[in-house]
């Protein structure tokens, strides 16, 4: 049986750039005519996804998949940490939960899970001609790298070539590069093959004379200086630029509460993209100011995003606004917290048996259980003023919801989803606005709201979007890099920068 030949990005920080650097890796290999895979064996985050045999794997693999032109498949990332404090995870392994762990009791039970990240590594490998690894923080915390399965571990497991990423936007690249190198074993730094500067603003020769200093001290040739490309593409959770927008510069002004736990923001892209809206995430009630939209999103902790939310005074804040006629919209957890009642009776969700009063302003009861909800699905909108959307999308929850109440849409088995009254709406659904049709709906009804004319501000469907923007990525990458040399570091002939 083949076996696929593999490279493996890593980075020297969180946040170096590691996720787009692989997603424009598939996408390149993808239009140099390989089937490409991408795979990451631990990933931590808060933003999810639901694939068709109903399994979850993180979101950023999700995106790779995408720009390799592939279906998600959890092999990609066999394990998933989904973080529910500082110190505590939800443990998912092959897509299903496992229960909430200590930081400590996971590191030590991690190693027993190596012979899952090898099934799924080998499986994909069978499938494919290329697998584009991606690594995760640094390779060089050296207080965990004893236990590794996820950067050098990993490498070592797979025996994969390794190209190594610093972030120079940040600050200190040539620390950064060098400073990981030094601190490797003799076998980890041969396993690097090049060294790539990331996220460059600026006149690249002024660079060079650092490039080759950084050449002669880590004897490890620089493959490529990347520009800061302003592309489109979902981030991964808190270190997202997106999240720190506050100020709304389009016509119609849509704030997004900021949770503590937010989770799936990648739901709000599609209305990001559009040329009316508005998108700006809120923590203090003196930003909510008058949107024409207040969401709620989603959350991997709902009892204690509640409690925060009541606390910080947003609660009611957002129930003024709601009471003047403010359209409100809860997904998920959001969607939970809108209801009169949400109960916790094991501590499942919030680690203690409780039960909350939620906003009142839908007439719904959540429990919360151990079962966990994982389902892709399709739906029709039959509620005003968005009745005749079609949707597609998924679900990931714990908590099972009593409606008393009109639903907000009809799922393709006929089920009634989500609750709708007096212009507040709530719903399970995850990637909502992926279609196009429920944002079209939504920008009309805030633009009357509002005395706006939309015409004249159409939207480019999200999927044809998307892969325009997997095209710009791919061809600012693959002009940037040093392409041969990185098929040769594959072991592979094909390549070039043409």
């Amino acid at each position: 049986m083949s076996k696929a030949k593999c490279i493996m990005v890593q980075g020297t920080m969180s946040g170096a750039g590691k996720s787009l650097l692989c997603a424009a890796l598939c996408r390149i290999f993808a239009q140099d005519g390989y089937r490409v895979a991408p795979f990451k064996s631990q990933n931590m985050a808060l933003n999810s996804f639901v694939t068709r045999n109903g399994a979850e794997m993180g979101r950023a693999q999700v995106v790779q998949a995408q720009a390799a032109g592939v279906e998600p498949d959890v092999r990609m990332n066999p394990i998933l940490l989904k973080p529910s404090s500082d110190v505590g995870s939800q443990v998912i392994v092959n897509g299903k939960a496992r229960g909430q762990m200590p930081a400590a009791a996971y590191f030590k039970m991690k190693h027993s899970l190596i012979p899952d990240i090898l099934e799924a590594y080998n499986s994909l490998a069978a499938e494919n001609d290329i697998i584009v690894i991606e690594g995760a923080g640094s390779p060089a915390e050296i207080n965990l790298k004893a236990d590794d399965i996820v950067n050098m571990g990993l490498a070592k497991l797979v025996d994969a070539p390794v190209l190594l990423a610093g972030d120079i936007d940040r600050g200190g690249v040539f620390a950064q590069l060098y400073g990981t190198v030094e601190l490797l074993e003799a076998d980890e730094r041969a396993r690097i093959r090049g060294l790539i500067i990331n996220k460059f603003r600026g006149d690249v020769e002024i660079l060079r004379p650092g490039l080759a200093m950084l050449e002669e001290k880590t004897q490890l040739p620089v493959l490529g200086v990347v520009p800061y490309l302003r592309v489109e593409i979902e981030d991964e959770d808190s270190l997202s630029d997106r999240l720190d927008t506050k100020a709304a510069v389009k016509p119609l002004d849509i704030a997004i509460l900021r949770l503590p736990h937010v989770s799936n923001f990648t739901d709000f892209i599609p209305l990001e993209q559009h040329p009316l809206l508005g998108v700006r995430y809120v923590q203090r009630t003196r930003q909510l100011g008058a949107p024409d939209l207040v969401v709620l999103p989603g959350t991997k902790n709902t009892m204690d995003d509640l409690r925060w939310l009541r606390e910080s005074g947003l609660e009611a804040a957002v129930l003024r606004l709601s009471a003047a006629g403010t359209p409100v919209l809860g997904v998920c957890g959001g969607y939970q917290m809108l209801g009169e009642q949400l109960c916790d009776p094991a501590g499942e969700e919030s680690g203690t048996p409780c039960t909350l009063r939620g906003l009142g302003l839908l007439p719904t009861t959540t429990v919360f259980g151990t079962e966990k909800h994982l389902t892709q699905t399709a739906a029709c909108v039959t509620t005003e003023p968005f009745a005749g959307a079609k949707l597609t999308g998924y679900e990931i929850h714990a908590g099972r919801t009593e409606v008393r109440g009109s639903a907000f849409c009809i799922l393709a088995d006929g089920t009634p989803e989500g609750c709708v009254q007096d212009g507040v709406f709530g719903t399970y659904l995850h990637g909502l606005f992926d279609t196009g049709e429920l944002t079209e709906k939504l920008t009309a009804f805030l633009c009357k709201r509002k005395g706006i004319d939309p015409a004249g501000a159409e939207l480019i469907p999200m999927e044809q979007y998307r892969q325009q923007q997997f095209d710009l990525l791919a061809d600012g990458v693959r002009a940037a890099l040093d392409m041969p040399a990185i098929y040769a570091a594959m072991g592979m002939q094909k390549g070039d920068n043409t």
